[in-house]
């Protein structure tokens, strides 16, 4: 008869918030026990998501050339990166933003 193995205990406390995880890992980091943490399942998204998904990638977007300074990329670069964007994406939005307001003033 195999014994059975006990479960894993999780080298994190429980969380009673959404609150109290932010405070714990505002002070807390998980580079000790990162290897200790249990592998989380692949979220799927719901059917609905997944085709609002695959629809927003059917809208093709059109490629095309722009001559930017090097300072301009790299400060475009790094205020994506505080925002946790692409800076190809948030180049993209600063587009869109100047057009909506542009097509405010006609």
């Amino acid at each position: 008869m195999k014994k059975k193995l006990s479960p894993a205990k999780s080298p994190l406390p429980n969380f009673s918030s959404d609150r109290e995880a932010a405070k714990y890992f505002g002070s807390h980091s998980v580079a000790g026990v990162w290897d200790k943490l249990p592998v989380a399942e692949s979220a799927k998204p719901s059917p609905a998501l997944a085709r609002k998904i695959r629809a927003r990638h059917a809208r093709a977007k059109s490629p095309i050339s722009i001559r930017l300074a090097p300072e301009q990329i790299a400060a475009a670069k790094h205020i994506a990166a505080e925002k946790s964007v692409g800076y190809q994406t948030q180049l993209r939005i600063w587009i869109a933003e100047g057009i909506r307001r542009e097509v405010k003033r006609a």
